[in-house]
């Protein structure tokens, strides 16, 4: 489950019936920004604040009662096969690490293209933090120009962004408390997540992205959450390389150790605790060796 294909949206009543109202009044802002962790259902928000508009007049259209997106609907089925002439998605390609100026090009020559109806026309980047210094030069020019019946809506999780690319925008702030989050998971798997998994995996602030994700990948490889400490999930996900096997979780271990971190109190007054921490962030930022950064933490911390 992805949010391109996310038919029902969780949370965030307030803000979604708000822009929907803007965009009935025809005064939806044409640059907007949505951050908030990841996972807490940003994009999901977006697609169907995206189809809530495409789908006007056609067959199907959006169910605002239930806030979900009908299947049948024909911009909905275009989106899901990539062919929707009304939206253009840029994210960090499989084998990338940056969003590149290609990419924003390619976004130039469609808007420069005429349009196939007279329905707005939506871009949506997600992951705009990974946006590199060529591709937000590229990207602030093509804000900075009138846009009519084209509107941006970027995607942050929670990360520093150019303030001139955030002063272009108009921002919302999306959140949900640990009970919502819980809820929501609950919906989505159909089950009792605080039943599948070990509280000592679940932080305060794990989104419902984040616990499906940890859900989906206990179901893919046969592994029991519910009966595997903080401990000894990191050091099976060190030991079998998981971080190389599987997308999402080579994103989440990072997540894992700062709670670990977090938890284990006495680290907090020692060298181990912010030498850790900084590396961590260094090999975020600069795209640096991430096993010898596992294997170290395993050796000095949880082999302690």
């Amino acid at each position: 489950m992805t949010p391109k294909n996310q038919i029902n949206l969780y949370g965030h009543e307030d803000i979604f019936h708000e822009l929907v109202e803007l965009h009935n009044d025809n005064k939806l802002p044409s640059k907007i920004l949505l951050s908030g962790q990841k996972g807490i259902g940003k994009c999901t928000f977006a697609y169907h604040l995206i189809n809530s508009i495409l789908s006007k007049n056609e067959e199907h259209q959006y169910d605002f009662k239930n806030k979900k997106i009908n299947e049948d609907n024909k911009s909905y089925k275009l989106i899901q096969n990539s062919s929707n002439p009304n939206f253009i998605l840029i994210d960090v390609l499989p084998e990338k690490k940056m969003i590149d100026i290609s990419q924003i090009r390619k976004v130039i020559e469609n808007l420069n293209k005429s349009s196939f109806n007279s329905k707005p026309r939506f871009i949506l980047i997600d992951n705009i933090e990974f946006l590199n210094i060529n591709s937000i030069n590229a990207m602030l020019k093509v804000l900075e120009e009138p846009n009519i019946n084209i509107f941006f809506l970027l995607i942050n999780n929670n990360k520093r962004i150019q303030p001139t690319l955030k002063s272009r925008c108009l921002n919302y702030k999306l959140y949900l408390t640990h009970n919502q989050s819980v809820d929501i998971s609950n919906k989505i798997i159909a089950s009792d997540a605080l039943n599948l998994i070990n509280d000592e995996l679940l932080d305060y602030y794990s989104t419902p992205g984040k616990i499906y994700s940890l859900y989906k990948f206990s179901k893919e490889n046969n592994i029991e959450l519910d009966k595997l400490t903080l401990k000894d999930f990191l050091f099976l996900i060190i030991d079998k390389s998981y971080y190389n096997k599987d997308i999402l979780m080579n994103y989440m271990i990072y997540d894992f150790i700062e709670l670990f971190l977090r938890k284990k109190i006495s680290f907090k007054n020692s060298e181990f605790f912010t030498y850790f921490l900084r590396r961590i962030d260094n090999t975020k930022k600069f795209n640096l060796d991430q096993e010898s950064l596992f294997i170290e933490f395993k050796m000095k911390i949880l082999n302690a």
